[in-house]
């Protein structure tokens, strides 16, 4: 098995839970930060699957790990909207929750 799997593997546990959650959240109320959570955790859901499909070789036509790939773009733009969207979600409904 190679590290980009193992790596893989290992972050779907946690980012499925953050996904999990923040479905949860936003089934109980819908808001525009639960929301943003939501499509963060999801984005992220995104990397990790990205990251299997190259360790997996799945799809070969998107060029994993190859600079200016879809697969790259797909990987990097996923991962630069989770990081921002799932955190900002998360103060906003911080800052707004009763």
């Amino acid at each position: 098995m190679n590290a980009t799997l193992q790596i893989a593997l290992l972050a779907l546990v946690p980012v499925c839970m953050l996904f999990a959650g923040s479905a949860a959240l936003f089934f109980r109320a819908k808001t525009v930060a639960s929301f943003l959570q939501l499509f963060g955790a999801g984005c992220l859901v995104i990397v990790v699957l990205t990251h299997l499909s190259e360790a997996l070789r799945l799809f070969p036509w998107m060029n994993w790990g190859r600079p200016h790939s879809i697969g790259h773009y797909l990987d990097f733009w996923s991962a630069v909207l989770g990081l921002t969207l799932f955190p900002v979600g998360y103060l906003f409904h911080t800052l707004t929750k009763s």
